[in-house]
């Protein structure tokens, strides 16, 4: 597999591996230690490991023969979505960590707070951290659609998938289902080669003539 047809398929990939997570989880009614929690977090981990070329991809589609502002508004998008890319997979990390050390939900929820309970750990990999993954995504599909390089549909989209997860983590499928809808259409435009920025034929010349 090429890096092209990586890129291409992580679009659907990735949306796909979180939808994955949420049937998983709704199998396992006490989402305590075992199969049911060990695959659906892992299906999680590789959900959002595949998003980093998502990221990558949207800012290369962001920035293709424009100018600094643009390239600034999708580094900045870039920039955020990965920081919460690392820490959706801090948290998958530790949850497959305390399942795996745990012989039964009350042991998680005893391991859960000790380690959420570690000054910093709460917002970066819990809260805040998450969050930026998300403001990231829909940064760089606002841009997109405000530079007419998408339909302005899927940033909706994508928020409508945002806050029915954070709704309820019982409509985790339906959330990876609105974003597989608004992102699977873009992984070929997003991996096509960034073309070279143009240069005014005025500014050719006056820096011919230095």
């Amino acid at each position: 597999m090429t890096n092209t047809t990586w890129r291409q398929t992580a679009f659907t990939a990735g949306p796909a591996c979180m939808m994955a997570y949420g049937l998983i989880r709704l199998t396992d009614p006490t989402h305590g230690p075992g199969p049911a929690w060990s695959l659906g977090h892992l299906a999680l981990l590789a959900g959002v490991l595949l998003f980093v070329p998502v990221m990558l991809g949207l800012r290369r589609a962001a920035v293709a023969g424009r100018g600094r502002v643009s390239g600034a508004v999708a580094g900045a998008g870039a920039v955020l979505g990965l920081l919460g890319v690392v820490a959706v997979t801090a948290q998958a990390g530790i949850d497959l960590l305390v399942g795996y050390c745990s012989v039964d939900r009350p042991t998680m929820d005893e391991l859960f707070q000790r380690i959420q309970g570690v000054p910093g750990v709460e917002p970066a990999v819990y809260s805040v951290g998450p969050l930026l993954f998300y403001v990231g995504l829909v940064v760089l599909l606002a841009q997109l659609a405000i530079l007419r390089a998408t339909a302005a549909w899927r940033p909706l989209v994508v928020v409508a998938g945002v806050a029915v997860t954070a709704a309820s983590l019982d409509l985790i499928p339906l959330g990876a289902l609105l974003f597989l809808a608004a992102l699977a259409p873009l992984g070929h435009a997003a991996a096509e080669p960034v073309p070279p920025r143009r240069v005014p034929a005025g500014s050719a010349r006056s820096g011919a003539a230095t």
